[in-house]
């Protein structure tokens, strides 16, 4: 899969498989990076993929997928995985219960020792048992271990198949090598039962696997893969690959939207909480727009298609989150580096251990097998897998609820955030006008002129001539019909209701014709005081112009804004709002929400509020910007973190491109909300990468000391790798958590 970064740059994912540690990721990272033309290069193990970065070139892809091939990896494509159809629980199970079945047997002493009894099968029975499980089941590892070698570099196979295979050598000459008739200790059940544990460990582990990626999958799964194309012919059923934009499509009651698009026709309930989280229906008619993968309720309905294919937002989504999980989070910068020196250091360490015991007079196949041991249990398959198996789970979940993270560097700093900074208008508030106020001059009934207002509003998409025939239509006022209407730009309306000669506009205006206030003026000031944008209604008549009524509009606050704030206060972070309204407006607005005068930036240019976050980043702040539209992408970008929040004002996908996160619904719950999944993932990257150090920190010493044996060590091994993906699994249980006010 390729995507354009540039006019000169490609990004190209590919799939890989046969990686089984954090080492395999750097030999795989460096192959990539000697292809000429690549400029950037990320692979992950829990993804099993690797994003390139390169010049566009002729086969460059091929290029790459050769340098794939030769670093002993197999390249498929990026999202087979998840294209792949979904396999059963026991899916790859049959190699695991072979060596179950070879190895058992081999078991037998150890398990009669602890009932006293001296079981032992002859050596030529043991040497057929193990044979089969070292040579064949454990072929995997010889062939990727080769490949580690020709590369000049180490890896879990080269580990397994060094360690194992120097207990099966060590045991074959033990035996040939014994008096005829005596029957010697031999060791083939340690070579056997570490293949078949680090099988069954990689069986457990690509289990798990599968359910992390289960949130692209459910993604993939909502889009359908027909339409119902509405033609001359009446409807035909086509595949969703040849839908157009601008196709008319109907879609039946319990059917899911195939594209985005707009109602021509009926009106429904649409059930958006894939999309959004959001678990109430949203009620569509004519002209409301709809989501592909959204499910229709119990209408039928004609939509028009606006976007197909990768267009449409749930393909966005679907890029954003594959992206999360795709990327590498800083932290993982400093695995990358100890794994790049883990192996040889392995190598090493069993050479120090072999010689060390043969120094102190320990017999030679005693201080093979501790050597041995060492190798095995020091395989760094669980370092490979603590950060993105967290991060995949994670980003899912979220993704679920309606909280998509972009990047895994927003992922980690979201939770070393001090200050969460947000716009004012369409983040903290609805977003749209409203007539809060009608104010007629003393004598005048506000029914009258507010009809007259509604008429001369009628014929204009302004968003306060919305606000004003939406307030006239909720008060039962009709309007009559105006006549030569004309409209001054950015000032106001003039024309002809009921035979009167009125005019509607802004206070400047009004000042600008010297038009008298009278007893209005001291409303005017109120209103001004308390942030209200003002329009002023005035009548021609034969005496000169006359002030009719003040009309006040002015936004509202989200409904669970102040109770959003508060949560944040909670978590102990503070709180500020980034406005371009003057200070009186800001601060009327903070006092609804719960904001003090100090916490509040006002007067601020859109140009100029990426030079106030900068401003927060220089005094030592980890700053979250919340912001909704294409004014705040500078300010989003700026920011250590950028929340951009879904609106229905349009604008929101330029904010979030600039953006490390995307709230898919205006709820201000969701940006405590992604907090929350920040701090959870991190922890859980952080215990992940506690419990994969200490397997190795604890166990290597263990076993040059010689108390373990190559059985303990396998199992040890593989329950790493095991402990981390349940570990991070746990993350798929998390609930958006209640939100509650203080005090």
């Amino acid at each position: 899969m390729t995507s354009p970064q540039n006019p000169s740059t490609l990004r190209i994912d590919i799939g890989i498989h046969g990686m089984t540690c954090a080492s395999c990721v750097g030999r795989a990272e460096r192959a990539l990076k000697k292809v000429p033309g690549v400029t950037e290069v990320s692979v992950n193990l829990a993804t099993e993929s690797a994003r390139v970065v390169v010049n566009a070139s002729e086969q460059i892809e091929a290029r790459l997928r050769r340098a794939v091939r030769d670093a002993g990896y197999e390249p498929v494509a990026a999202n087979a995985a998840i294209d792949a159809p979904s396999a059963s629980n026991w899916a790859g199970f049959a190699p695991v219960a072979l060596g179950l079945l070879l190895s058992m047997p081999l078991m037998l002493p150890m398990l009669g020792g602890l009932w006293g009894q001296h079981w032992m099968l002859p050596a030529w029975l043991q040497f057929a048992l193990a044979t089969p499980v070292q040579f064949i089941l454990g072929a995997r590892f010889y062939k990727a271990g080769w490949h580690s070698l020709k590369s000049l570099s180490g890896n879990m196979d080269l580990l397994v198949s060094l360690g194992t295979t120097a207990g099966w050598l060590l045991s074959v000459w033990l035996w040939l090598s014994s008096a005829p008739g005596a029957q010697p200790h031999l060791y083939f059940e340690g070579s056997a039962v570490v293949i078949t544990l680090v099988l069954l460990g990689k069986w457990l582990e690509a289990r798990a696997k599968r359910q992390t990626t289960s949130a692209i999958r459910a993604l993939h799964a909502l889009r359908p893969d027909t339409a119902h194309l509405l033609g001359l012919d009446g409807e035909v059923d086509v595949p969703i690959d040849e839908v157009l934009a601008g196709d008319e499509l109907v879609v039946r009651p319990g059917e899911r939207f195939a594209v985005d698009g707009v109602v021509l026709e009926g009106q429904t309930q649409v059930d958006e909480s894939m999309l959004t989280g959001e678990p109430l229906p949203v009620a569509k008619t004519v002209q409301d727009k709809v989501t592909g993968g959204t499910l229709n309720g119990d209408g039928r309905v004609v939509i028009q298609v606006k976007a197909t294919g990768v267009d449409t937002v749930l393909a966005g989504i679907i890029a954003l989150v594959e992206d999360a999980q795709a990327a590498k989070a800083p932290i993982q910068r400093l695995v990358d580096k100890v794994s790049a020196v883990f192996v040889p250091v392995v190598l090493g360490l069993a050479l120090l251990t072999l010689l060390g015991w043969l120094a102190h007079g320990l017999a030679f196949e005693l201080a093979v097998i501790n050597a041995v041991t060492v190798l095995v249990i020091a395989c760094p398959c669980a370092l490979g897998l603590a950060t993105p198996a967290a991060i995949m789970a994670g980003t899912g979940v979220a993704a679920q609820n309606g909280i998509l993270i972009k990047d895994a560097q927003a992922l980690e700093l979201a939770h070393k955030a001090d200050v969460v900074v947000f716009d004012k208008t369409g983040t903290l508030t609805v977003g749209q006008a409203r007539l809060t106020e009608v104010v007629p001059m003393a004598g005048t009934d506000a029914a009258s002129v507010l009809s007259v207002a509604a008429s001369l509003q009628s014929g204009s998409s302004h968003p306060l001539a919305r606000a004003v025939m939406l307030h006239a239509a909720a008060q039962h006022i009709s309007w009559p019909a105006v006549t030569q209407l004309q409209t001054t730009p950015g000032k106001g309306l003039r024309g002809w209701v009921d035979g009167g000669d009125y005019m509607l506009g802004s206070l400047r205006w009004m000042q600008e014709l010297n038009l008298p206030l009278g007893d209005l003026a001291d409303h005017v000031h109120r209103l001004q005081n308390a942030g209200h944008s003002l329009a002023l209604l005035a009548q021609q008549t034969p005496a000169g112009r006359q002030a009719l009524a003040v009309l006040a509009f002015g936004d509202e606050p989200k409904p669970n804004a102040s109770t959003a704030l508060d949560t944040l206060r909670t978590r102990g972070l503070r709180v500020m709002m980034l406005s371009g309204d003057h200070r009186s407006a800001a601060l009327a607005m903070a006092q609804q929400v719960g904001l003090q005068p100090d916490e509040v930036i006002s007067d601020v240019l859109p140009g100029d509020k990426a030079h106030h976050i900068s401003q927060l980043k220089a005094q030592g702040h980890t700053v979250v910007m919340v912001g909704d539209g294409v004014n705040d992408a500078p300010a989003l970008a700026a920011a250590d973190v950028g929340m951009a929040m879904a609106n229905e004002g349009g604008g929101t996908d330029v904010a979030m491109h600039a953006a490390g996160i995307t709230l898919m619904r205006g709820d201000l719950a969701l940006v405590a909300a992604a907090l929350d999944i920040s701090d959870r993932c991190v922890a859980k990257i952080r215990q992940n990468l506690f419990w994969a150090f200490i397997y190795n920190v604890a166990g290597i010493p263990l076993a040059a000391l010689g108390y373990l044996n190559p059985v303990l060590a396998g199992a040890a091994m593989a329950m790493s790798s095991v402990s981390v993906m349940s570990n991070a699994l746990l993350l798929k249980r998390w609930k958006l958590p209640a939100t509650k006010a203080v005090g």
